[in-house]
Parts: structure tokens; sequence; C-alpha cells
């Protein structure tokens, strides 16, 4: 039985959700380890919500060291089927200020052996991700940035790095004429194994500064990135809660049935462990 319609990740500055309802914590394990934290549920705009923290309560994991799989895999045992992500990210282009919100459509990968995948162990699967990001959910995220009275920019595409160090200028410079809008260390990971896992996925992106290309960039000080950081977390309590309370009851995407013709096994050559571990994702299209 479904506990949360909806799933929340905070990244860096967000580590709760201020104004749920009914607020309590469920502890999950999975069959890859341990998400980041504790699951907190509740009801949020009238609607059952699931948030977790990506990096941690106190944010003890760095980027590379994050379990995503457990983290989406978690989300997908809870019954969620559309996941807010929120993401502090550095602005690749002048017009995206800080204390500006992004909305991408496009993601580029600049990580190195992330593991972005459920599938293996002898059940092959190649997921469709032309377009990475569900429209509806942008829509309505874009949307509730204009209610909550946040400048965002719908579209455009966020390069994920390894990290945890920053760009280097010759980096950054790069990244911007290949035109590059934002750049982030997570949230291209995520939105591959929730397009697996058959939940629409959107990210948010909270320009928290400009990279380094910027002239002024070296003039910020930790005080002010905090400052924007805090400023992001309050602007991005407000855009989740208009969000979900405006969510629609039905999906009008195709993220839902995202594996209906992405497995390319012969179900009957699928080992049994295999089949007991993807069971929650595949198992309504190997019975």
């Amino acid at each position: 039985m479904s506990q949360a319609s909806i799933g929340i990740i905070g990244g860096s500055g967000l580590y709760a959700m201020p104004g749920f309802e009914a607020e309590r914590r469920v502890v999950l394990d999975t069959p890859w380890g341990a998400p980041s934290d504790d699951y907190v549920l509740g009801k949020l705009g009238g609607k059952e919500v699931a948030f977790l923290a990506r990096h941690g309560r106190g944010h003890r994991i760095s980027p590379s060291e994050l379990n995503y799989r457990a983290n989406i895999y978690g989300f997908k045992s809870l019954g969620v089927e559309r996941i807010l992500s929120l993401s502090a990210v550095g602005s690749l282009k002048e017009e995206h200020r800080p204390l500006d919100f992004v909305i991408p459509d496009q993601f580029f990968d600049r990580t190195r052996g992330r593991v972005s995948t459920f599938f293996g162990d002898g059940l092959v699967a190649h997921i469709g991700f032309a377009h990475p990001i569900c429209p509806q959910m942008s829509k309505v995220a874009h949307e509730a940035c204009t209610a909550a009275g946040v400048n965002a920019t719908l579209g455009g595409t966020y390069l994920c790095m390894e990290g945890p160090a920053f760009s280097t200028l010759a980096e950054s410079n790069l990244y911007r004429s290949w035109g590059m809008d934002v750049i982030g260390m997570t949230n291209l990971q995520e939105a591959k194994l929730a397009r697996e896992a058959e939940i629409c996925y959107v990210t948010i992106a909270m320009v928290t500064d400009y990279d380094c290309w910027h002239p002024g960039h070296d003039a910020v000080t930790v005080a002010q990135i905090i400052d924007y950081l805090n400023q992001n977390a309050a602007n991005a309590c407000k855009v989740v809660e208009a969000a979900v309370r405006s969510m629609p009851a039905e999906r009008s995407c195709k993220c839902g049935s995202a594996l209906k013709h992405a497995l390319i096994t012969d179900p009957k050559m699928v080992p049994d462990t295999t089949r007991k571990k993807l069971d929650l994702l595949v198992g309504k299209y190997l019975r």
C-alpha cells in the first residue's frame, strides 16, 4: 500500500521540509543498502509526501559517495510516483543569477564511474532518455516558482560533474562554450534511476553563485554563499509546497511505462536472484 505519492529530495542547505503535518520517520533498507537518511513522511499541501535529505542530516555524504540506487528504490518502495529534486548549482550563464531557479530539461554527464542503473546481473534494459525530465512535472514546478514569487527559467542544461572539487577555470569556460546553463554534482544519476523506476522526475536547480568563469567569482565569500543557500532553501520550501498543492491527480506523461519496451533479456533467462531483487521494478513485465 502506498505511503506517499510525491517524493522530495533536499539538496545542499535543505535538510528538512517545514510545514509537514503528521510527520513521522521511516527507516528503510534496500537491495542496494541504506539510503542517505530516514525518509520523513507526512502531509504537505493536502497530499502524502516523503522527504529525503540527499546528503544526510548534517551533510555527511559527498556526491560521489551517494547511494543513488538505494535513495530512488526507497522512494519506489514507499509508493512514490513523482519526485521533486532540489539541487544547489553554480551558474554558467550571466542571466541565471544567484537566488534564481532553473528547471532544466537536459543533462550532460561529466561524472566518472558512478553506478546509474538498477540493471545488470542477467537482466538488460535500455530506457529512453532523450528527454530526461518529466514534462508535466517541469510545468508544475515552473508554475509553482511563479506562484511563490521566485524568478525561474523553464528549460536549460544541467552539467553534472564528478566533484567534490569545483571546476577549473578552463573547464568552466569550456562548459560555457558548449552552451551549458548550470553545473551541479548529483542530479543526473537520480534522473536515470527514477526513469528506470518509472517515477516522474524534475530538478529544481537553485543558483547559489556563478561558477569560476565569472569575473566576480573570487570576491564571493563563504558567508555570502551560506546566506544564498539559506535564502534558496526558504524559497524552495515555498515552491515545493505550491508544486505539491497543484500537482494533478493523474500522470499525463510516459514516465510510468518507461520499462514497457526497455527490457531486452528473454524473461526465461533472467536469474531468480535478479528477478527477486528487481521485482518491485519489473515484476509486472516478467510475470
